[in-house]
């Protein structure tokens, strides 16, 4: 499984853009990219968010802006009895650069740009972006196009937060995307038990050392130290939900030592895991 290019499913070539809205029992592992800017809005479901090198835990309300060729995917917790939805919103440079030339649109210029890296918009009480979103999977022509602009520039008010690392760059050719496709999704079915780096780099069929290489060079860190950041997204995840001891969690989260889950968790976090389940309270 490669990180495939995936196409607008667009009907006919006057679809300047597409809104939609996906109803699935549960989001599985899909790793993929394409040339659109995407934003996608969960409506139901939780589980964790991957783009480019972040892993993240995601909620309902969760709001991403993606830039073109920027892999992602999502993947919901099992546990959904209720399965899952999502708005998604795809639009090409093609459609929106004219647009951009405009003095009135010089914000929504600076969060494109920085959605290159993926974008995060933290949820608000009153969500208007939501309400904008829902209705453009339901209108069309103008009344979709006025929409999208007046989503575009609420967005430009409302805090964004960047995803990925600045080193992440998707690497060229389909074996190289084969290859960290492989990796991924090893790491994030296994995180639970011993991850192995000899075994990882056997699955791709490399050395140790061409392999650390490699992985560096794809995600801008090591192969442990994406390992950890997979596990510490479980672990939050756990603190806040769960009423769980800290050392109970450090072992489901794949960790063989609480002493070294806590110092890798203030690494990551800033604090120990018992002062972020308190903050989290």
């Amino acid at each position: 499984m490669r990180a495939r290019l995936e196409q607008l499913n667009g009907s006919g070539d006057r679809q300047s853009f597409l809104s939609y809205e996906v109803n699935l029992p549960s989001f599985d592992f899909f790793w993929h990219f394409h040339p659109e800017y995407e934003l996608t809005l969960i409506i139901r479901g939780r589980g964790r968010r991957l783009v480019g090198s972040n892993y993240e835990n995601f909620n309902k309300g969760d709001l991403v802006l993606l830039g073109p060729y920027l892999p992602h995917t999502w993947v919901s917790d099992k546990s959904m009895a209720d399965g899952c939805s999502a708005i998604v919103i795809q639009f090409s440079r093609t459609f929106i650069e004219p647009l951009l030339k405009y003095e009135e649109m010089e914000g929504v210029d600076e969060i494109l740009a920085k959605s290159e890296k993926g974008l995060h918009f933290l949820s608000a009480k009153d969500d208007d972006a939501e309400r904008l979103m829902k209705e453009m999977v339901t209108s069309s022509g103008i009344d979709a196009f006025s929409r999208l602009l007046r989503l575009l520039t609420l967005l430009c008010n409302r805090k964004g937060e960047v995803l990925s690392s600045g080193h992440f760059k998707m690497l060229k050719g389909n074996e190289n995307h084969q290859r960290i496709n492989i990796v991924f999704k090893y790491v994030q079915e296994g995180f639970r038990k011993e991850i192995s780096l000899k075994k990882a780099a056997s699955l791709v069929h490399l050395s140790v050392s061409a392999f650390c290489k490699f992985f560096k060079r794809a995600s801008g860190k090591t192969f442990s130290d994406y390992v950890n950041e997979i596990r510490i997204a479980n672990a939050c995840q756990l603190l806040i939900e769960t009423d769980k001891t800290v050392e109970n969690i450090a072992m489901e989260s794949g960790f063989e030592s609480l002493t070294y889950f806590n110092r890798v968790f203030l690494r990551k976090k800033g604090k120990k895991p018992t002062g972020f389940r308190k903050m989290r309270v």
